[in-house]
């Protein structure tokens, strides 16, 4: 359970990285992509380790296999409307990061990835990806803190 918060942590570092130092030089919609799979493996890592609390705690019997059950199974254990807002980020972020894209503004300060999702635009720009950013630092730093027995206060 540890080291799964630990992995989580790692990767919401290396998007700090990215969003903070590569995108603010590069300007290209491959870092975009990148945040995005990282933003993905930080959301994996956090529902593992909530499972394994979950698990631990005797509250679960065995653990899905596949990260979209995982996701699903999540929203129904923690019944909150945050929670279900994440899950939501989450499986958006896995639908574009197979979706079709073009790069719109590359190399210039609106850099964009336009993607077509669900037969719905959408527009990735560096204000989107940051909020999509903290959205899942808050995910990660609630998922932490139950895992760990903080009580928000």
């Amino acid at each position: 359970m540890k080291e799964t918060i630990e992995k989580a942590e790692e990767e919401l570092k290396r998007v700090d990285h990215l969003f903070y130092v590569s995108l603010k030089y590069t300007k290209t919609v491959d870092v975009i992509k990148s945040i995005i799979d990282r933003l993905i493996n930080a959301f994996e890592f956090s529902i593992d380790s909530l499972f394994l609390y979950m698990e631990k705690k005797k509250k679960i019997k065995e653990i899905p296999p596949s990260p979209i059950n995982k996701a699903l199974d999540i929203r129904k254990l923690f019944k909150t409307e945050q929670f279900s807002e994440d899950i939501d980020l989450y499986l958006l972020l896995r639908k574009l990061k197979r979706a079709e894209y073009d790069s719109v503004r590359e190399f210039r300060k609106h850099v964009t990835m336009e993607a077509v999702v669900d037969e719905k635009d959408f527009d990735v720009n560096v204000e989107i990806i940051q909020e999509y950013f903290e959205r899942t630092k808050k995910f990660f730093e609630r998922s932490n803190k139950l895992v760990k027995g903080i009580k928000d206060e």
